[in-house]
Protein backbone atom coordinates (compact mmCIF):
# COMPACT_ATOMS: atom_id res chain seq x y z
CA UNK A 1 0.00 0.00 0.00
CA UNK A 2 1.67 3.26 -0.76
CA UNK A 3 1.14 5.98 2.33
CA UNK A 4 1.50 9.87 1.32
CA UNK A 5 0.05 12.55 3.02
CA UNK A 6 1.06 15.48 5.13
CA UNK A 7 -0.11 18.04 7.65
CA UNK A 8 -2.71 20.88 7.33
CA UNK A 9 -0.43 23.54 5.89
CA UNK A 10 2.14 20.97 3.98
CA UNK A 11 5.39 21.66 5.40
CA UNK A 12 5.67 18.06 7.06
CA UNK A 13 5.19 15.18 4.30
CA UNK A 14 5.55 11.60 4.31
CA UNK A 15 5.41 8.72 2.60
CA UNK A 16 6.08 5.01 2.62
CA UNK A 17 5.12 1.80 1.30
CA UNK A 18 3.77 -0.58 3.70
CA UNK A 19 0.57 -2.72 4.40
CA UNK A 20 -0.75 -1.61 7.68
CA UNK A 21 -0.99 -3.97 10.46
CA UNK A 22 -4.09 -2.74 11.80
CA UNK A 23 -5.98 0.61 11.24
CA UNK A 24 -8.35 1.01 14.38
CA UNK A 25 -10.78 3.90 15.65
CA UNK A 26 -8.54 4.89 18.81
CA UNK A 27 -11.30 6.01 21.98
CA UNK A 28 -8.47 6.65 24.21
CA UNK A 29 -8.62 9.42 26.35
CA UNK A 30 -5.12 10.75 25.01
CA UNK A 31 -6.38 10.82 21.28
CA UNK A 32 -9.11 12.57 22.27
CA UNK A 33 -7.49 15.32 23.57
CA UNK A 34 -4.87 15.34 21.10
CA UNK A 35 -7.24 15.31 18.19
CA UNK A 36 -9.76 17.77 20.42
CA UNK A 37 -12.59 15.58 19.91
CA UNK A 38 -13.91 11.65 20.44
CA UNK A 39 -11.39 8.68 18.72
CA UNK A 40 -8.71 9.46 15.94
CA UNK A 41 -8.47 7.19 13.34
CA UNK A 42 -4.85 5.14 13.57
CA UNK A 43 -2.89 3.42 11.04
CA UNK A 44 -0.10 1.01 12.97
CA UNK A 45 2.78 0.73 10.34
CA UNK A 46 6.08 -0.97 10.46
CA UNK A 47 8.07 1.91 12.32
CA UNK A 48 10.81 1.66 9.74
CA UNK A 49 8.27 1.85 6.77
CA UNK A 50 7.65 5.31 7.07
CA UNK A 51 9.80 8.53 5.73
CA UNK A 52 8.90 12.05 7.05
CA UNK A 53 10.28 15.39 5.46
CA UNK A 54 9.76 18.80 4.99
CA UNK A 55 11.25 20.35 7.88
CA UNK A 56 11.74 18.92 12.19
CA UNK A 57 8.36 17.43 13.71
CA UNK A 58 7.73 18.87 17.19
CA UNK A 59 7.44 15.60 19.80
CA UNK A 60 5.19 16.33 22.90
CA UNK A 61 6.44 13.00 25.26
CA UNK A 62 3.19 11.94 26.62
CA UNK A 63 3.08 8.86 28.83
CA UNK A 64 0.62 5.68 27.98
CA UNK A 65 -0.74 3.43 30.22
CA UNK A 66 1.79 1.12 30.26
CA UNK A 67 3.91 4.01 31.86
CA UNK A 68 6.00 3.83 29.01
CA UNK A 69 7.24 6.79 26.85
CA UNK A 70 4.68 8.45 24.01
CA UNK A 71 6.11 10.46 21.69
CA UNK A 72 3.18 12.42 19.75
CA UNK A 73 4.72 14.45 17.02
CA UNK A 74 3.16 16.98 14.94
CA UNK A 75 3.76 20.21 12.63
CA UNK A 76 4.59 22.79 15.06
CA UNK A 77 3.95 25.51 12.65
CA UNK A 78 -0.08 24.07 12.30
CA UNK A 79 0.14 21.42 14.81
CA UNK A 80 -1.16 18.54 12.85
CA UNK A 81 -0.96 15.44 14.56
CA UNK A 82 0.98 13.23 12.39
CA UNK A 83 2.33 9.91 14.32
CA UNK A 84 2.80 8.50 17.58
CA UNK A 85 5.70 6.22 18.35
CA UNK A 86 4.79 4.01 21.42
CA UNK A 87 7.47 2.23 23.43
CA UNK A 88 5.39 -0.10 24.62
CA UNK A 89 5.41 -1.27 20.78
CA UNK A 90 8.42 -0.07 19.46
CA UNK A 91 7.88 -1.90 15.70
CA UNK A 92 5.24 -0.23 15.34
CA UNK A 93 4.53 3.92 14.50
CA UNK A 94 0.77 5.03 14.67
CA UNK A 95 0.15 7.62 11.48
CA UNK A 96 -3.10 9.71 12.34
CA UNK A 97 -5.47 8.90 8.97
CA UNK A 98 -6.76 12.39 8.08
CA UNK A 99 -3.36 13.18 7.54
CA UNK A 100 -3.27 10.93 4.26
CA UNK A 101 -3.71 12.24 1.02
CA UNK A 102 -6.40 9.67 0.23
CA UNK A 103 -8.55 8.27 2.72
CA UNK A 104 -10.84 6.19 0.59
CA UNK A 105 -9.34 2.87 0.74
CA UNK A 106 -9.56 3.21 4.56
CA UNK A 107 -11.63 0.56 6.18
CA UNK A 108 -10.71 0.23 9.97
CA UNK A 109 -11.04 -3.58 11.52
CA UNK A 110 -11.29 -2.44 15.10
CA UNK A 111 -11.79 -0.36 17.55
CA UNK A 112 -10.00 0.08 20.42
CA UNK A 113 -9.64 1.62 24.09
CA UNK A 114 -13.60 0.92 24.14
CA UNK A 115 -14.14 1.37 27.36
CA UNK A 116 -13.22 5.07 27.16
CA UNK A 117 -15.52 6.05 24.55
CA UNK A 118 -17.84 8.72 24.86
CA UNK A 119 -20.91 7.03 25.49
CA UNK A 120 -22.77 9.47 22.56
CA UNK A 121 -20.00 7.84 19.85
CA UNK A 122 -21.97 4.87 18.60
CA UNK A 123 -19.33 1.61 17.90
CA UNK A 124 -20.01 -0.36 14.91
CA UNK A 125 -20.58 -3.75 16.33
CA UNK A 126 -19.02 -5.56 13.01
CA UNK A 127 -15.47 -4.34 13.96
CA UNK A 128 -13.62 -6.24 16.94
CA UNK A 129 -13.85 -3.91 19.99
CA UNK A 130 -11.25 -3.86 22.89
CA UNK A 131 -11.60 -2.66 25.98
CA UNK A 132 -7.54 -1.11 25.73
CA UNK A 133 -5.26 -1.97 23.34
CA UNK A 134 -5.14 -4.46 20.75
CA UNK A 135 -2.12 -7.13 21.55
CA UNK A 136 0.84 -5.73 20.23
CA UNK A 137 3.30 -7.86 20.65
Amino acid sequence: MEIVGGCLCGKVRYHGSAQPVFTAVCHCKHCQKQSGTSFSIVLGLPRESLVIEGGPVSTYRDTGESGLPVDRKFCPNCGSAIVSEVAAAPALTFLKAGTLDDTSALQPQMEIWCDHAQPWVAQDPSRARMPANPPLG
